[in-house]
């Protein structure tokens, strides 16, 4: 089972807007798009951005947020940034993918990152470069955020890799390579967007959702799929961008606030989010979710299983050389804390 990611994923994030073209508009417009629930933190981090970025525009200048995946998937997402109707979005790595195939490196290897730590380290020694990627596909990088580790949720409860033989997962429908290795592995992925989750789950369409606690608090997935697995199987990681066409029809200040707001808007998407995770789970809790924990020995066949993906991940879901390097600087980093 690869991670599916959404973020909230949630990293998980923020919404949709209308075809309407910018020359329709009195002044400057940025439409956002991505799949946050409204009002969640990451919906408050964009308002609060686009005020920013409209107070340094100026001229009448829009900032339109819609939220919770309205105007579709990731994938149709970064479609609508192409073509014109969305102008940025927040979006997971299952968005960005669409974009840069290389920043799976950062979500798609499964029980690799021990802690945040070590998913900081490496993504900031990987910035640069990615970024660079993604201005030459188009693509402003403003800022860079998370939104919690995958757990597993399942009606039945559950605590080894065989447990789930049997089960019908959702998997993102525009990861065709994942759901290959899944089912290379005996499982089953039904391949579905993030607003078919939850009926699909009720009608028992699938039984298992990978997600993150904030996401499956905030979607009411934990009170149908009442199991929580507790591993990190994978973090969700995300971030926002906007097109170079809309950036470089910007005033160079309100570029300017555009990139501090949007660097401020990621530290505290990532500060938040992963504050929220025991909260998150502690809510559910109160609310008949089960909390399933491994024993020791469970917890190293979850490891066995992802060291037997690693090989088929690489030069598949994640370029080879992006694979080489994630793990490069990962063992630099245990090697410098003495791990």
């Amino acid at each position: 089972m690869i991670p599916s990611r959404r973020s909230a994923c949630l990293f998980l994030m923020a919404a949709n807007l209308g075809p309407m073209a910018l020359a329709q508009s009195p002044g400057a417009s940025l439409r956002i798009g991505s799949l946050v629930p409204k009002n969640s933190l990451y919906h408050q981090q964009l308002l609060e951005l686009g005020e920013t970025w409209r107070a340094a525009q100026g001229g009448g200048a829009r900032f339109v947020v819609f939220t919770d995946g309205s105007q579709g998937g990731e994938a149709e997402l970064a479609r609508r940034m192409r073509i014109g109707q969305l102008q940025g979005a927040l979006l997971s790595v299952v968005g960005l993918r669409e974009i840069e195939p290389s920043i799976g490196a950062l979500q798609s290897l499964p029980m690799l990152f021990k802690n945040w730590e070590e998913l900081d380290y490496v993504r900031e020694k990987m910035r640069p470069a990615m970024e660079q990627k993604f201005l030459e596909k188009g693509f402003v990088v403003l800022g860079w955020g998370d939104a919690g580790w995958v757990r597993f949720f399942s009606k039945a409860p559950a605590f080894r890799p065989d447990d789930f033989k049997g089960m019908k997962f959702f998997a993102w429908g525009s990861e065709p390579d994942q759901q290959a290795i899944m089912k290379s592995l005996g499982y089953t992925p039904i391949p579905l967007e993030t607003n078919d989750i939850l009926p699909s789950i009720q009608t028992g369409m699938i039984n298992v959702v990978p997600s993150t606690p904030y996401f499956a608090l905030a979607s009411q997935i934990y009170g149908t799929a009442t199991n929580m697995l507790e591993i990190n199987w994978a973090p969700i990681v995300g971030a926002l961008v906007i097109t170079r066409k809309a950036w470089d029809g910007m005033a160079p200040a309100a570029q300017a606030a555009l990139r501090s707001a949007g660097e401020k808007a990621g530290v505290q998407m990532r500060t938040k989010a992963r504050a929220e995770v025991d909260e998150a789970v502690d809510a559910m809790k109160k609310r008949g979710l089960t909390v399933n924990r491994p024993s020791p020995e469970q917890l190293r066949e979850w490891h066995e299983l992802a060291d037997r993906l690693y090989p088929r991940i690489r030069g598949t879901m994640v370029p080879a050389e992006t694979f080489d390097e994630v793990f490069r600087h990962l063992a630099a980093f245990r090697a410098g804390k003495g791990k």
